[in-house]
């Protein structure tokens, strides 16, 4: 294949930029804050380009959602097709998953959430989110689908074998959720974090100082005395 087949066309261009302008426009304005004149300008492309390749503001509003899960994806996919790999077989073998596995491969998780959540790169993605959050629409069942929910199940899977409990069961829900919160702030609530930290950036060393504390929490989960293996 020559170097100008590789080449991404004209109209993978387009759409590029209009997904990525989106996801920076919708997350700031919402939906109907949101005029299709703000994204065409912001794309820097023709205001017909949005009916043409997505039908409209609405179908430009669900792919922008499938966007942001393919691009955080880019940066788990990896590491959850690996743990996923892992668990698969033990399965197959009729093996368990032991603790130790669980707590190794929550400690990666956690690093890269982290690391993801402290990233400029992020902070479009943050906003959207959150607006999802408290008023869901179509795009959030994308999102859930597409990647919270198979990234918190995957969680579950491995706090609930570092509990020795049900990962099914209510409590090893909440105490995921519970977890799953505890690196969140590092996003949405960034600015306190700075703040608190007397940080002007997260760079490096900071970071270095959160991988830390990524082993940390996940060392803070115990079973509950009386829990045998």
């Amino acid at each position: 294949m020559s170097d100008e087949q590789n080449q991404p066309n004209r109209a993978e261009i387009t759409r590029e930029k209009l997904l990525a302008a989106a996801l920076d426009v919708f997350g700031r304005h919402g939906f109907d804050g949101t005029s299709t004149r703000q994204l065409s300008e912001a794309a820097g492309v023709n205001l017909q380009a949005i009916p043409y390749y997505f039908g409209g503001k609405e179908g430009l509003y669900i792919a922008t959602a499938e966007y942001l899960v393919s691009r955080i994806e880019r940066h788990v996919g990896a590491l959850r097709q690996q743990i996923v790999a892992h668990i698969m077989t033990l399965d197959a073998a009729g093996q368990m998953l032991t603790a130790d596995d669980a707590r190794h491969f929550l400690t990666q998780l956690t690093e890269t959430m982290i690391g993801i959540f402290v990233s400029k790169e992020s902070e479009p993605w943050a906003r959207f989110i959150t607006r999802e959050q408290m008023e869901p629409t179509e795009a959030f069942t994308r999102i859930y689908k597409g990647l919270m929910g198979p990234m918190i199940e995957m969680a579950r899977r491995l706090i609930g074998t570092i509990l020795r409990e049900d990962p099914a069961s209510e409590h090893v829900r909440l105490r995921t959720l519970a977890f799953v919160g505890n690196i969140m702030i590092f996003r949405l609530a960034h600015a306190a974090v700075l703040a608190q930290m007397e940080w002007q950036s997260v760079g490096s060393e900071q970071l270095q100082s959160l991988r830390k504390l990524a082993a940390e929490l996940v060392g803070l989960l115990e079973p509950a005395k009386g829990n045998t293996p």
